[in-house]
């Protein structure tokens, strides 16, 4: 059968035809590697959209508790808005270690009474 012409012409066909097949299985568009690339995209799209839904949660109970209590907007209106009510005494407590040294503009330090008092001499203004 192999020694005619017609079955060289039919093996040859078919090696033709396997080896198309294979190239459109492996290359094509809906193929192997082109699966295996979606498969690995949607791994990474799936943790970015894990990401955003905790976020929307967040959010969500962050808007749950501005619409239902009042504590919350309170809380918003002190820290952001410097809210201080009536009959409050605001205390304002510095983050400023002891270790402190300022920058003087005219590279004079302060003398001990302007230390003390924070005021200036008309002649030595900074």
């Amino acid at each position: 059968m192999f020694a005619t012409a017609t079955g060289r012409i039919i093996i040859g066909l078919a090696i033709l035809i396997v080896a198309s097949l294979q190239y459109a299985y492996w290359f094509g568009e809906s193929g192997h590697f082109m699966h295996e690339k979606l498969m690995s995209d949607m791994t990474a799209q799936n943790e970015i959209n894990q990401e955003l839904s905790e976020r929307n949660r967040v959010l969500a109970a962050e808007v749950y508790d501005l619409k239902n209590g009042y504590e919350a907007i309170e809380e918003h209106a002190r820290l952001d808005l410097g809210l201080i009510k009536p009959h409050e005494t605001f205390i304002q407590m510095s983050m400023i270690s002891g270790a402190y040294e300022p920058i003087y503009l005219n590279n004079q330090p302060e003398t001990a009474e302007e230390k003390l008092t924070n005021e200036y001499d008309e002649d030595d203004t900074p």
